[in-house]
């Protein structure tokens, strides 16, 4: 991973690296006494920890006195260990990373602290619009936005040559049908590989597919997942695997397992985030390095020409920390465009101008080409309070499809039936 230093330094506490936006941030240049920030990440996807561990060793470097002591679990174990400590006093986080579908249930229930007055109006210009969405509701802002990241195809290049396609595919039937022409070749037994466990990855995949189909999850407040596009969707997963395309492991798979999949050589496609691109291709850790390419996940004939979910994730301050300027101030280091720029292999940077920089797009021109056009379409899914119960009804519901023990129309019906009683 780059670990080069970025350009210029921090040499008063708060007081943010020379030449940049943030240095309109600086809290006080007077020395404070010695803090600690408690400091939780997800352990998986994104940045490594190494790749934070480096990014915060510059930060305490460059501030005397301030220590982050930082912890890391598993995306799934992200959200509760965020709502136990709400009660924690102060002996909680002072930075926690959270994902773009918590805001509005953490903004509800006085979670994070609202920080829109701390930014910069002139950063609303510079940063995606899909990457603010991941830290705002009602009009506020509750972080600032660090990941952003959306689902891209990934393909093994020297399969589709064997099996005689020429480029990958621009739609997801024609993802069925080079899939099957490389199944019946025999070049590999599945040529699809998902992360379909009962989990949040798996309703990343069906809003990617929903998104495709021009579907929608709600219609003026009600369910609108049991027809339409989100209906498509889930009967193009089943039918996938009914067709033996994909592999019937992926109804257990999270992210890793796919990414251990593919780079083994063990499917031709799957669908994963930013983080892959990097490892799939690293000899170490991938026996089809050089073999990997990544497109923007194709679309629907008459709907859409590619599909993308916003899975962006930002940095905020729980409300009960009692460092909040000084956990602005790290926030701030962390989200600056220099670092991003610095470590933009693992996950890319949520400023504009990052994209045309050399060090950013040298080694990964595909994926920045990718990029540029998944990151325009961009499907949130449901930015409500009660996200948490509608997405844990829906997996349930939809897993029983890709198990056989419910059909489509019968699982999505019972989910709509439970969503309303929520509502």
């Amino acid at each position: 991973m780059p670990t080069q230093k970025p350009e210029g330094e921090m040499n008063t506490f708060g007081k943010m690296i020379l030449g940049s936006a943030f240095a309109t941030l600086a809290m006080t240049t007077t020395a404070l006494a010695d803090t600690t920030l408690n400091a939780l990440f997800m352990s998986q996807a994104a940045y490594s920890e190494d790749d934070i561990k480096s990014m915060t060793a510059k930060f305490e470097e460059a501030n005397p006195g301030v220590t982050v002591a930082l912890e890391f679990v598993p995306y799934e174990a992200l959200h509760d260990k965020i709502i136990a400590a709400a009660g924690a006093g102060d002996d909680g986080y002072d930075v926690v990373l959270f994902d773009v579908i918590w805001p509005a249930e953490f903004a509800t229930r006085g979670f994070l602290q609202d920080v829109t007055d701390r930014i910069p109006a002139d950063y609303t210009d510079k940063v995606f619009d899909g990457a603010w969405t991941t830290v705002e509701y009602d009009g506020k802002r509750y972080g600032m936005p660090w990941i952003l990241d959306t689902k891209y195809l990934f393909y093994n290049a020297d399969m589709l040559a064997e099996a005689g396609i020429s480029a990958p595919p621009k739609t997801w039937a024609e993802l069925a049908e080079q899939a099957k022409q490389i199944k019946d070749k025999g070049i590999v037994e599945y040529p699809l590989v998902w992360s379909w466990s009962q989990s949040e990855a798996m309703i990343c995949d069906f809003t990617t597919l929903t998104a495709a189909n021009d579907g929608a999850f709600f219609d003026e407040g009600q369910p609108a997942f049991t027809a339409g596009g989100a209906k498509d969707a889930v009967s193009f997963m089943k039918a996938t695997l009914d067709e033996g395309l994909s592999n019937p492991s992926s109804r257990e798979y999270f992210e890793e397992d796919v990414r251990r999949v593919f780079s083994n050589g063990e499917a031709a496609f799957a669908l994963n985030w930013t983080y892959m691109n990097a490892l799939a291709n690293d000899p170490k850790e991938s026996k089809v390095a050089g073999k990997v390419k990544v497109a923007p996940a194709p679309g629907v004939e008459g709907k859409s020409t590619a599909s993308s979910v916003n899975g962006s994730m930002g940095l905020g301050i729980p409300a009960n920390s009692p460092h909040a300027d000084e956990a602005w101030a790290y926030i701030s280091f962390l989200t600056q465009k220099d670092v991003q720029d610095n470590y933009a292999k693992l996950s890319l940077p949520i400023w504009k101008a990052s994209y045309s920089e050399p060090k950013v797009i040298e080694g990964q021109e595909d994926l920045i080409a990718a990029a540029k056009e998944s990151i325009a379409v961009m499907y949130p899914r449901p930015l409500v309070p009660s996200y948490t119960e509608v997405s844990d009804i829906l997996q349930k519901n939809i897993h029983q499809v890709l198990l056989g023990q419910a059909s489509v129309d019968e699982a999505l019906e019972a989910a709509a039936d439970r969503v309303k009683r929520i509502r």
